[in-house]
């Protein structure tokens, strides 16, 4: 797997910009299906795991005490992920293919006014349970940080669950063109190549702005 990191030596990831924007990047594991209004509300204000718990038997685990933090992102300590030195937060998963080692899942940071967020795949291809949890992980971050309604989030969801599916399926390619989820916010999804840093495969990324205070 290229974009295994060590256990005891996880790596600050770092990736360039693809196009005109910053190539960066919750959920149970039920399939997801189509949301209505309230379903969709009901799995976002809670869900039954946390979104970095591949493991099931993380979520036996109390949730993660850390300092105070004044990151906009600092609600995701709860859910598993830890904040790096560059002040992105990374959920890690273990390799299924070697004990002992561990390669970056999910990233999300802030630049400037915007969240640039992936989910990574090993090798072009997504391990078990990442479908959805990347759908989750996506969804609650478009939830908080931008102004759509529940209307706009289900055409949203249905997008981008329409999006990583065909992603799975091998009928999209790497490429440096982003595609419009959310003409509002400009928000912008694509699959890309990992083309700078320690990193080498690719990553399904998400770009929204943040809303002006």
């Amino acid at each position: 797997m290229n974009i295994i990191v060590s256990l005891f030596g996880a790596i600050a990831l770092q990736i360039s910009a693809i196009a005109a924007m910053s190539t960066m990047a919750m959920a149970n594991d039920k399939p997801l299906q189509v949301y209505t209004q309230e379903t969709l509300a009901a799995s976002l204000r809670k869900t039954t795991q946390k979104i970095c718990s591949i493991d099931p038997i993380d979520n036996l685990l109390p949730p993660v005490q850390t300092k105070a933090s004044n990151s906009l992102l600092s609600y995701l300590a709860e859910q598993g992920f830890i904040q790096n030195q560059e002040g992105s937060w990374i959920c890690y998963a273990n390799d299924p293919k070697k004990e002992g080692r561990y390669f970056t899942l999910f990233k999300v940071k802030q630049v400037d006014d915007r969240l640039i967020a992936s989910s990574f795949l090993d090798e072009g291809s997504l391990i078990q349970g990442q479908e959805n949890r990347s759908l989750d992980f996506f969804m609650i971050l478009i939830k908080r940080h931008t102004n759509t309604s529940p209307e706009n989030r289900q055409g949203i969801h249905r997008y981008l669950e329409a999006f990583v599916s065909l992603v799975k399926e091998g009928k999209i390619k790497p490429t440096r063109r982003g595609f419009l989820f959310d003409q509002p916010n400009r928000g912008l999804v694509l699959y890309h190549t990992l083309s700078s840093g320690n990193l080498k495969g690719t990553g399904i990324t998400i770009n929204i702005s943040l809303p002006k205070s």
